[in-house]
């Protein structure tokens, strides 16, 4: 099995975050998880801007995104990225606690891979995130151009 990549995680939600750190632990990603509270910060690391700016090269195995953050909402950092040639490869998986249609439609319009509504209980929430972490950032094949 391949070394796993960084995981991105665009979530302003500290409880979130930790439930979701805690999901990884079991397989060895919680110290692969880069974790940013804003929309803002996820385009910051995704164009190596700012504080990023020194970041190795390469992109993420996924981005955990969250739609509804401070800044830049989720929509707009999914619309950035996956817009850019370099980046628009990287699998995105929104994971949000809307419900709304439109959300879900856009989502998709803008080209997420997945769209996955946090479960309202713990234990679900582990097991949904612990599924996604592991697929991503073990299992899948990124593209060959991508380290």
């Amino acid at each position: 099995m391949a070394q796993p990549r960084t995981v991105l995680l665009a979530e302003d939600d500290p409880h979130g975050v930790e439930l979701t750190l805690a999901a990884l632990k079991p397989y060895g990603l919680d110290q692969r998880v880069e974790v940013v509270e804003d929309g803002e910060k996820a385009l910051e690391f995704m164009h190596r801007r700012g504080r990023y700016a020194d970041r190795a090269p390469g992109n993420p195995a996924v981005i955990l995104l969250d739609l509804k953050m401070p800044k830049v909402d989720g929509l707009e950092v999914l619309r950035d990225v996956k817009t850019h040639p370099e980046m628009s490869s990287t699998p995105i998986v929104v994971m949000t606690s809307s419900t709304e249609p439109s959300d879900l439609e856009e989502s998709y319009r803008l080209g997420t891979n997945a769209f996955v509504v946090k479960p309202i209980g713990v234990s679900e929430f582990v097991k949904t995130l612990a599924s996604i972490g592991s697929f991503w950032s073990q299992l899948n094949e990124p593209p060959p151009k991508e380290t």
